[in-house]
Parts: structure tokens; C-alpha cells; sequence
């Protein structure tokens, strides 16, 4: 079993209002990069499905030097038009993605809930979500 001290939130950088699903992110993951399945554990679409990425107990591959033990969760969206960084989270995203949150905090309570952007030089996901989070 991994020890998981981290859930780290992502968006997929695609721009407002398009929407993906998990297949085709895997497929960007395992076709484009040659990795060997999609990075996130888990993918929150537009319309808030939250959908199965990796597997909770494989490493991801969403954050490098950080991927064994943490979880990663992405929202689709996360840049606007012209892909600048931008809070892209329909009303319905957000809720999925605080249950999504909180379901993955009681499992891995030691676990801190931090952005993309706290370990690496990325604007991902767009928003602080250590400080939106800090209440879970």
C-alpha cells in the first residue's frame, strides 16, 4: 500500500468550455508522451461526472518528484481562450471535486491537499486550492 501524504489538484489546460473525457486524456498521456497509462487517479468532466483514472494504488504521473505518494485530481478546463491561466470550474466541477476532496481525505488523513502549482512552476490548476481547501 502507498503512503499518501499529498492529493494534488490539477486542471487538464484545455481551454473554457471544452470538454474531455478520461479517454481521451489517457490517450494523450499514453500516445503523445509514451507514458504508460493517464498520470491522474481521478478526472472531473465539465459537466461534474467524476470519472476513474489510474488506480489509487499505482504511482501517477501527474507531478514530478511527487507521484508515489500522492493522488491526483484533475478538472477539465483551467485556461481560457487564448490558454492563459484561468478558473475555468463550473458550479458543478466544484462540487465534485470538493466531495471528491473530502472522500479522499478521510481515506488519507496525514494527506495535505495542495495545487499542482505548490510543487512545481505551473499555474495548474488555476486557483489556490490549498487555501480553498484548508477547511477539509
Amino acid at each position: 500500500m502507498r503512503n499518501i501524504n499529498k492529493i494534488i489538484v490539477h486542471c487538464s489546460a484545455t481551454p473554457e468550455g471544452r470538454d474531455v473525457s478520461v479517454d481521451e486524456i489517457r490517450r494523450w498521456h499514453v500516445e503523445d508522451r509514451n507514458w504508460s497509462d493517464i498520470g491522474y487517479h481521478w478526472v472531473i468532466t465539465l459537466n461534474g461526472t467524476l470519472e476513474e483514472g489510474r488506480p489509487e494504488y499505482k504511482n501517477g504521473a501527474h507531478a514530478k518528484g511527487f507521484n508515489k505518494n500522492s493522488i491526483g485530481v484533475c478538472y477539465v478546463g483551467g485556461v481560457d481562450k487564448n490558454l492563459d491561466p484561468k478558473d475555468t470550474r463550473t458550479d458543478t466541477q466544484k462540487e465534485t471535486l470538493r466531495c471528491i476532496l473530502e472522500d479522499l481525505k478521510d481515506r488519507y488523513p496525514q494527506a495535505q491537499i495542495i495545487g499542482h502549482r505548490d510543487v512545481s512552476s505551473k499555474a495548474c490548476p488555476s486557483f489556490d486550492a490549498r487555501e480553498e481547501y484548508k477547511d477539509i
